[in-house]
């Protein structure tokens, strides 16, 4: 097999990867209105579930990408592959016991081994290939992330928000025989889909083992961190991660709380053209459903423009300078928002969810442009750009927290400033590159 061929097989199996990952965490979005019913949290509280997520990539990406230096990139996708299996069957029990904590550490299992994967997926699609198609490999790369997160919300809306959460009191006078019946079918609704994916990953596990990926890194380097924390674009880069990361999660974990705030759902079942689309979209009657999943049919757009605009992504950033591209998208998120927050009804709708087109190609070209050149370097540089996506969780809270105190609308200028640094990184980047 040709090199040219071999890279092409390598790009095929790990972009497997990027879809994966990208289903998994917006699957367990779809799982914040359902906790924050369940136990009856604050905003607030509801953001820590994405904190427990998020936590993951601060604590992890940075051994990660030292451990990635000595066993080779195909090693660690098996570490992490392994790792998020465990977290997946950690849901059984959570839900099982309807114990918050749990349901904390199985998040956070689930994202330690997603962050093994994107410490090692990410720099290995950027180098298979020439350095200056590293933009345009890596978001078609994330392309694929995308469809997975442009599928999950309607299995999220299937499986995790169809059935009407009961509260505290309506639980305490049931009857014992209907409050069992009742917590297993709680239980069976979030068990279900995990026990699945559990299955599936750890066949995809099997499959690494035996496939034979080529190995790009030669050595081993020595101080890589060290190096890497004088390097003021990686710093930037970082910075841009973590609010782009942030900025995303926030949005997407809050938006079927931030239309139920505009009583979307009504809005939905009186517009006949709307009411049709969420029917098709959950392919069921909308009067035996709850308003959260109707209104959460609804957050694959923003999910799915994501996916669209990789794809778009990959040839803009061919035929135009990544950096450029990407301050256009900065810019246009930031029209969208500020749409949203002097709107209401179907058009606050609607323009927050078209966010999610111009989202499309952040992560994957800030990536690539923070480790453009490093060479080696590149997976301890992967390291801290995935330590960075912690940002998703220290966005959400601080978003919520705020939503909590004045709402919805204005809470949108935190997430308006993480787009306005993204905007700046790449004019900044652009003069490094002339």
């Amino acid at each position: 097999m040709t090199e040219k061929k071999s890279f092409r097989s390598a790009f095929i199996t790990v972009t497997v990867l990027f879809f994966l990952w990208g289903f998994i965490t917006v699957l367990v979005d779809s799982l914040i209105p359902r906790l924050k019913d369940v136990f009856e949290l604050s905003y607030f509280q509801a953001g820590l579930v994405q904190f427990a997520f998020f936590l993951a990539y601060l604590v992890i990406s940075v051994p990660a990408g030292a451990l990635l230096s000595r066993i080779g990139y195909q090693k660690g996708i098996i570490v992490g592959l392994v790792t998020m299996a465990v977290g997946c069957l950690l849901f059984y029990p959570a839900a099982s016991e309807r114990v918050f904590w749990i349901f904390l550490v199985a998040y956070f299992t689930l994202a330690g081994g997603i962050t093994v994967l994107q410490v090692a997926a990410n720099p290995y699609v950027s180098v298979l290939g020439s350095e200056d198609g590293a933009s345009s490999r890596l978001n078609l790369s994330q392309a694929f992330n995308s469809l997975g997160t442009a599928i999950a919300p309607l299995i999220g809306a299937s499986f995790l928000l169809s059935d009407t959460i009961k509260s505290s009191e309506e639980i305490s006078v049931l009857t014992d025989v209907d409050r069992s019946s009742y917590y297993v079918s709680e239980a069976a609704a979030v068990q279900t889909p995990f026990l699945f994916i559990a299955a599936f990953i750890g066949l995809l596990a099997l499959l690494f083992v035996f496939i034979k990926l080529p190995k790009i890194l030669e050595k081993n380097p020595v101080g890589g961190y060290g190096k890497l924390l004088k390097n003021k674009i990686v710093m930037l880069g970082a910075l841009g991660i973590f609010l782009y990361v942030g900025a995303e999660v926030a949005i997407g974990s809050y938006l079927v709380n931030y239309f139920m705030s505009m009583n979307i759902s009504e809005i939905i079942l009186q517009n006949e053209s709307m009411k049709y689309l969420a029917e098709n979209l959950l392919n069921t009657d909308l009067g035996t459903i709850d308003s959260k999943a109707i209104v959460g049919a609804f957050v694959v757009f923003y999910w799915s423009g994501a996916m669209v605009g990789r794809f778009v992504g990959a040839y803009l950033t061919r035929i135009m300078k990544p950096t450029k591209v990407l301050s256009i998208f900065a810019f246009l998120a930031i029209i969208m928002l500020l749409i949203s927050m002097n709107t209401g009804g179907l058009t606050a709708m609607w323009s927050i969810l078209a966010v999610g087109l111009f989202n499309s190609i952040m992560f994957p070209t800030i990536f690539a442009l923070t480790i453009d050149g490093l060479g080696d370097l590149k997976p301890q540089a992967s390291g801290l750009l995935c330590m960075a996506i912690v940002g998703g969780a220290v966005i959400p809270p601080a978003y919520g927290f705020l939503t909590d105190n004045v709402g919805f609308k204005v809470a949108l200028l935190l997430i308006i400033a993480c787009y306005g640094y993204i905007f700046i990184f790449g004019r900044i980047k652009s003069r490094t590159l002339k």
